[in-house]
């Protein structure tokens, strides 16, 4: 699978989300051969759980299917920039690369608020792609807090 199937895959994850009434994100984590091993959307609602987000969520379930906490080489694909909690996650987990859909100027922590992913003081940094299928991420976030104000 490439990038964009992962993202178009995320993108169906995030609407799954709305069905809760959580806020429509969803993530793919992929192997270095680019198979999927994890994946979410955002879980807070349903599970009362503040750690409920799509990144850990799919970083949670690719720990699982490849028996081992470092997700070295591996890719994560999400539909919004991580918060600071993901970020820190994704750092400690080791992923190799992030792949993001739209930014996150409220909450961001890969650049727009933060940049915790490529702060040198870090063990590791990922490489970072932003900006695949953002409009199709950012359509949804929109309706989705657009029908709560």
């Amino acid at each position: 699978m490439n990038d964009e199937q992962a993202m178009r895959r995320a993108l169906e994850l995030a609407e799954q989300a709305l069905s809760t009434g959580d806020v429509p994100v969803g993530a793919v984590v992929l192997d270095p051969r680019g198979v999927v091993v994890g994946e979410g959307c955002n879980t807070r609602e349903r599970d009362l759980d503040p750690t409920g987000h799509a990144e850990v969520v799919a970083m949670r379930a690719a720990a699982r299917a490849l028996g081992e906490w470092r997700l070295e080489g591996c890719t994560l694909v999400v539909t919004l920039e991580p918060c600071t909690m993901c970020a820190g996650a994704l750092v400690s987990a080791r992923v190799g690369r992030l792949v993001l859909g739209a930014w996150d100027d409220k909450a961001g922590a890969v650049g727009s608020l933060w940049d915790v992913v490529r702060d040198r003081r870090l063990n590791h940094r990922p490489e970072v792609s932003a900006g695949l299928l953002a409009a199709d991420s950012s359509v949804l976030l929109r309706d989705f807090f657009g029908a709560r104000r």
